[in-house]
């Protein structure tokens, strides 16, 4: 056993495989003490891990002593082994492959040269150096256009400095996503790119002695709407989309509407927001029928 190989049960693997996969890919080797074919493939499996050195880690399971992690899993034949990646599992083989091809399945799993740099940028924004960070993704979406983890990361900084136009364009590489695991933050990006467009330098004050003179002025409540989701205050921008609709729904092509479920999509990305949206989602689908 190292540091980087190591067996693992039903009560570890919780923490060891899939918590610890969020951080390096790790390798699960399903093996049982009578398996002739693991006693050929464990030693190529622990060299190379020893030869990657900590690039991904290495996890025993003795499939005879923790058959419900087997079952879970779906071992039918062993040896077994799975690949897990942010704590799902990516990639598996079954029997025991020759070296090459046992050095090409776990060359898969490792992270692309844009990966690294997109990771050294979320590294630099925990410390508060966006400057850096924004200049990493910029050179991982540079290296590797396909990056769509650096799509989106750039995106979300470039929103966050108020770089609208080049915000744009990153919003936009990010939302041709197809994948399920990114589509929902693409488009909670896409709607917030949206109010940070039809708020930017909106004067809440102002909008609102202009709406106290005028209810009625439905522009003005729109840009209210978009003034105060920027403004983190959901709720009221919830409320005054809310009221464009009530007061006339097909006004400039349903902006009300259109705009409140932006807005959604926006807040959905969010747990904590799952009451309002559930509330305000009530509320359009009465005032709609």
């Amino acid at each position: 056993m190292s540091d980087y190989a190591y067996s693992v049960g039903v009560a570890d693997f919780e923490q060891k495989v899939l918590a610890a996969s969020r951080s390096v890919p790790v390798v699960v080797d399903f093996w049982a003490e009578w398996c002739q074919p693991c006693r050929i493939l464990k030693p190529i499996l622990e060299k190379l891990a020893r030869e990657y050195g900590g690039r991904f880690i290495l996890a025993k399971v003795n499939s005879d002593e923790n058959q419900e992690l087997a079952a879970a899993y779906g071992v039918r034949g062993i040896p077994a082994v799975k690949a897990f990646v942010d704590g799902e599992m990516v990639d598996e083989f079954t029997g025991a492959l020759p070296e090459r091809q046992v050095r090409d399945f776990i060359e898969r799993l490792m992270p692309s040269p844009a990966e690294t740099l997109r990771q050294q940028a979320a590294e630099a924004r925990h410390h508060g150096n966006d400057a850096a960070a924004l200049e990493l993704l910029q050179q991982a979406v540079a290296l590797d256009p396909k990056c769509e983890t650096a799509q989106l990361d750039l995106a979300e900084l470039l929103l966050d400095e108020g770089a609208l136009d080049e915000a744009q364009h990153a919003v936009e590489a990010a939302a041709q996503t197809e994948d399920p695991k990114h589509k929902a933050r693409a488009e909670a990006l896409t709607a917030r790119l949206h109010l940070a467009v039809n708020a930017d330098g909106a004067d809440i004050p102002a909008l609102e002695r202009t709406l106290a003179e005028n209810p009625a002025d439905l522009e003005t409540r729109l840009q209210l709407g978009n003034a105060l989701a920027l403004a983190h205050d959901y709720r009221g921008a919830c409320e005054q989309l809310l009221e464009i609709v009530k007061r006339d729904r097909k006004w400039n092509d349903e902006a009300g509407r259109k705009t409140l479920l932006a807005l959604f999509n926006l807040l959905g990305a969010n747990p904590q927001y799952d009451d309002l949206v559930r509330e305000f989602r009530v509320g359009l689908a009465r005032t709609l029928n």
